[in-house]
């Protein structure tokens, strides 16, 4: 009997260069992955180069480390969909692409009218209501969120609504239920891709965040591969914080790991297991500790770790399972932004039956990776995109 299974691992933010219209989203010159290996020299990402990341196409990306016989496909995917988003990305490579972009309030933070429909569901005053780094804002308003018991609420450049609360201040399940407060109510015009629980410890001018944050996210707008392979019957696993961005659609099993370590040792577990259908990694530390931060070491170090451990989940890998490795935007650490960039994202394939060196080129769209998954698994997608499971199989 067929085992057919696609593993899919998104290493959250690892861009390859900027799109052609970076400069409309103010991230010229953002290349996260060859950003980092110029500043950092010595950054060893042997196992995925081995599969063929140095040979992507793009600009100094060869620097990357380039090999002569590639063991797996590769290749670099372009967003089409108007954003550079967690959402906007991972809803693209399962098929849905975002034409609309989700609203943002970088400016002038959120309306008043929202903000007051809040307070009244909280039955509580708010702090903040600004843009700002997450980390900073808490070592700002976090004396004062203890004095008050006021959760503080900002954003970002990406379309989020974030709420920071202390975790002895506002408990952790009060904190959530104030997040599905402000998603009811973020809808239509102010419908915000995520609201996310950003909850925090510690003392003043001591503050951290914790592993505990959850995110609300819209549901998707259409059919994902996600929903279509549950309704055949099959098994759709999803590993971290994919079950959040579907908002739990089309998902028979999750399991909702914190942090790179623990989403990569259950990705090998659950490799191991007998089933068919997805698995849906997505690994954050590289977005959410470092990418944010700035951190350049830090981004480098996880990069290698994953690829240290990348060996193990290719071994238990079973004859008919086809492993993708992909990002959902970038988030260079060497420019001055803390924030996304707008970027290709790599796209590495490799399996039993994935013929070696194959140049996958320059794809039109994520959803590429949704047709190619569907047709693979005999999902019956028609998404806007072209499969290249034909370019890859044996």
């Amino acid at each position: 009997m067929l085992m057919k299974r696609a593993i899919i691992i998104v290493l959250d933010s690892v861009g390859i260069g900027e799109l052609p219209d970076a400069k409309d989203f103010g991230d010229e010159g953002s290349n996260t992955l060859v950003n980092i290996k110029k500043a950092r020299p010595q950054t060893d990402l042997k196992n995925m180069c081995a599969l063929g990341l140095g040979n992507i196409q793009g600009e100094d990306i060869h620097l990357l480390g380039k090999t002569d016989a590639p063991k797996g496909a590769f290749g670099k995917m372009a967003e089409k969909s108007i954003g550079k988003d967690t959402t906007t990305g991972h809803w693209e490579m399962a098929g849905i692409i975002t034409k609309t972009p989700f609203p943002t309030f970088t400016e002038t933070g959120f309306p008043e009218e929202i903000m007051d429909a809040f307070e009244e569901a909280i039955g509580t005053k708010t702090l903040g209501n600004i843009a700002a780094s997450g980390t900073q804002i808490i070592q700002d308003l976090g004396g004062e969120h203890i004095k008050t018991g006021y959760p503080i609420v900002y954003t970002s450049a990406d379309s989020v609504f974030q709420i920071a609360a202390h975790e002895e201040v506002i408990p952790l399940e009060r904190l959530y239920e104030m997040c599905q407060k402000a998603r009811a109510i973020l809808t239509g015009e102010t419908g915000v891709a995520r609201v996310i629980a950003r909850p925090f410890v510690g003392a003043e001018g001591n503050y951290v965040r914790t592993k505990n944050r959850r995110d609300f996210s819209l549901p998707p707008t259409g059919p994902t591969i996600l929903d279509l392979a549950k309704e055949k019957g099959l098994n759709v696993t999803a590993i971290g914080k994919i079950e959040d961005i579907f908002e739990h659609r089309g998902i028979t099993r999750a399991d909702h790991t914190t942090n790179n370590n623990e989403g990569i040792e259950k990705t090998i577990f659950y490799t191991k297991e007998e089933f068919k259908g997805i698995l849906f990694t997505n690994l954050v530390d590289t977005d959410m500790i470092y990418g944010h931060r700035n951190d350049v070491e830090g981004y480098a170090g996880a990069l290698e770790y994953f690829d240290r451990k990348l060996p193990e989940i290719m071994a238990r890998m079973k004859p008919e399972d086809i492993l993708f490795i992909t990002a959902d935007h970038g988030c260079d650490p060497t420019t001055p932004s803390t924030d996304h960039s707008r970027e290709y994202v790599p796209i590495l394939v490799y399996g039993e039956a994935v013929k070696p060196g194959v140049d996958l080129g320059v794809r039109k769209t994520f959803a590429d990776l949704g047709q190619t998954i569907s047709e693979y698994l005999g999902l019956g997608a028609k998404f806007e995109a072209k499969s290249f499971l034909a370019e890859i199989l044996k």
